[in-house]
């Protein structure tokens, strides 16, 4: 049976540099308030003009190369991000465009932090099945554009970056190598917890100047609603994902969840049983990029030499909806 190895993995943050301190200045917050709550020290925020497209462009460009795979060889794209360059049509359809391989297909997933992973399924299935045998996996998101920055907005303001991450998933024979299994889940009475309500489809028109007078276009969050069953479904997840392969997480080198808060990434340690050296973390540097988070992870932690051929890496990732996934993958 084929399956699906990662080839090559890439990732592009911005060049802006935004830090704690220079939130400061737009809203009542401090530096030390934000790392003591979320453990983030900066975040990169795109300029104008830059596009959802083009930053997953630059790390599929990247993914590429270090796979040496050529663009023309690629069969399917699949795009995981919360929002494409415009309202329609899909991220994909313009990175294709700026790629230059027109005709094959290209798919967007919104599953917002847990998109890559959703999108690693679907990926996964594609080469199983054989359907396809050379698939381009993107994670891009841009927030920055999206948030209220002022004081009213701050508690979701400071947490979230803009970047993008892709990998590049090569059909293979090789026994108990590639995506072993993914496991993906929903409880969608959970939708309001984490969730943006404005604009919308259900209201005539869909965007009016009073959604603009009050803050239903920015993204709301029950904080402590939504890290209380993060730091439950994490672990579970990763543990379906074991019982289905049979290993343990003694058998895993590195664990790569969505970065979402530092404290979540070092309870979810802590329930695994696992200390943080086995946990990969750069939350600290981009903030939460949302759909991006696990493939920049992927990339800088290959690159550092975190992640070996031959190792076993485990990912993980829970977000609105509420949606949660996990991987495992042999490197």
């Amino acid at each position: 049976m084929k399956r699906a190895r990662i080839a090559g993995v890439g990732h592009y943050v911005p060049e802006r540099v935004v830090t704690n301190f220079d939130l400061e200045k737009l809203m009542d917050t401090s530096d030390e308030w934000i790392r003591e709550r979320t453990g983030i020290v900066e975040r990169r925020w795109v300029e104008e003009g830059e596009t959802v497209s083009g930053l997953g462009q630059k790390a599929a460009t990247m993914a590429l190369e270090r796979a040496g795979i050529d663009v023309s060889d690629i069969e399917c794209i699949v795009f995981a991000t919360m929002a494409s360059d415009h309202e329609f049509p899909g991220a994909g359809c313009f990175l294709q465009e700026k790629l230059e391989i027109p005709g094959i297909p290209a798919l967007d997933v919104r599953n917002q932090c847990s998109g890559f992973l959703y999108g690693l399924s679907v990926a996964d299935m594609f080469i199983r099945t054989e359907t396809y045998r050379n698939v381009l996996l993107v994670g891009a998101e841009i927030q920055s554009t999206g948030l209220d920055l002022t004081t009213r907005g701050r508690d979701m303001a400071v947490l979230f970056g803009d970047g993008a991450g892709a990998v590049v998933l090569v059909a293979s024979d090789e026994p108990e190598r590639g995506v072993l299994t993914t496991h993906l889940h929903a409880d969608g009475k959970y939708t309001k917890k984490l969730w943006g309500q404005y604009p919308s489809v259900t209201h005539h028109p869909r965007v009016a100047p009073e959604m603009l007078e009050g803050d239903g276009i920015y993204p709301k969050m029950e904080g402590r609603y939504v890290f209380k069953h993060a730091v439950t479904r994490f672990p579970e997840v990763i543990h379906e994902a074991l019982k289905a392969t049979g290993y343990s997480i003694d058998d895993v080198d590195l664990v790569v969840p969505h970065q979402a808060n530092q404290r979540i990434t070092e309870a979810v340690a802590q329930r695994l049983g696992i200390g943080m050296d086995k946990m990969f973390s750069n939350i600290h540097k981009y903030g939460n990029t949302t759909a991006a988070t696990i493939p920049i992870c992927l990339s800088e932690a290959r690159a550092e030499g975190r992640i070996k051929d031959g190792d076993l890496v485990a990912l993980a990732a829970f977000g609105s909806g509420f949606t949660w996934a996990s991987a495992l993958v042999r490197w």
